[in-house]
């Protein structure tokens, strides 16, 4: 990839610096970020020092972590190398990539695979961690599949990418977005306006997920042609949903019946996405939620596929994460 690794010649037990050389400066200016936020990021996160020398990065730190922090470089690089932008994300996608994969020699690894990128009429969308990679993988290759985990996991949004992504290549013909209509504090009978006005609030987040992938216009044409339709999950009952990307979200506060039906709506040509939150569940007390049934009944079924996500996972602000595992520590059982 046209980046050669140089040491200084020293015994290696004494080495506390790894020098990496860049040919292209211009690529080395965007690989640093604005006011050099790229290095301070992957320095914060891998308790090392980064400096540049001219067109080189002096790598400070002990050695697993020289190592660690190389790899993340390198491979940051050749994502610009093949015309791909490095934005903070995408800093932060690698260092999750690479600090959860077992590498012990120190070799550089394939971060950002061109085979999971997902490509949109907006932005090309790329899973930021393992758990991710394995999800959107499982995706394509499963009839219906479940994503299970956090807020913040990426769970519909990655599911909405892949939806817009078989769209576009006509893998499918069209896509519907669904959600439990469950109030959560207000009734909806309560609420101003007529019907879509009342739901809508509950579908915001599958409107933005679109909005991030397709353009203002043609989203609103798919949507006056039922190419994309997104409706409450009481909308879905006595359809048959062929040739279509179907996702389901919050589908813990779906009831055991709703997610029954819902599954059974699948179709010929078509794909479905489960996703859910099992530590969100905002059923009436004593009503078991659907989503908790279906992952008991359906695991071992053959054609179905469950992704599990943890605080780990989380690609919102790093707060967000902290806040999960302080909540998940504070419900665990105390011994």
């Amino acid at each position: 990839m046209g980046i050669s690794a140089l040491t200084p010649p020293t015994k290696a037990e004494d080495l506390v610096e790894s020098i990496l050389e860049f040919p292209d400066n211009r690529l080395l200016i965007d690989l640093c970020g604005e006011f050099d936020r790229n290095l301070a990021q992957i320095e914060h996160q891998m308790g090392v020092h980064v400096l540049r020398r001219g067109n080189r990065l002096a790598v400070i730190g002990d050695k697993a972590a020289r190592e660690q922090a190389a790899a993340v470089l390198r491979s940051l690089y050749a994502r610009l190398e093949s015309g791909r932008a490095v934005a903070a994300g995408d800093v932060d996608g690698a260092l999750r990539m690479r600090m959860g994969s077992v590498n012990p020699e120190g070799e550089q690894i394939e971060l950002f695979n061109p085979g999971v990128e997902l490509r949109t009429r907006k932005k090309p969308v790329e899973p930021r961690t393992e758990a991710q990679k394995a999800y959107v993988a499982n995706l394509f290759a499963h009839e219906l599949g479940f994503g299970i985990g956090p807020a913040g996991t990426g769970k519909t949004y990655l599911a909405v990418a892949v939806g817009v992504t078989m769209l576009i290549s006509g893998a499918v013909e069209k896509i519907i977005l669904s959600r439990p209509a469950v109030e959560a504090g207000e009734r909806l009978g309560f609420l101003p306006g007529d019907m879509k006005e009342k739901v809508d609030p509950y579908m915001q987040p599958l409107y933005d997920a679109l909005n991030d992938f397709l353009p203002a216009k043609q989203l609103e044409k798919l949507m006056q042609d039922k190419r994309i339709e997104i409706a409450p999950l009481a909308f879905m009952r006595g359809r048959t949903l062929s040739n279509a990307f179907v996702v389901l979200d919050e589908a813990q506060n779906a009831t055991t019946m709703q997610m029954k039906m819902f599954l059974t709506r699948l179709g010929q040509g078509s794909r479905m996405v489960i996703t859910g939150d099992r530590t969100q569940i905002d059923l009436p007390r004593g009503v078991p939620s659907g989503l908790q049934d279906a992952e008991r009944i359906l695991k071992g079924v053959k054609g179905v596929s469950f992704n599990y996500f943890t605080a780990k996972d989380v690609v919102r602000h790093p707060l967000v994460a902290k806040i999960i595992e302080a909540y998940e520590s504070d419900e665990a059982p105390q011994v």
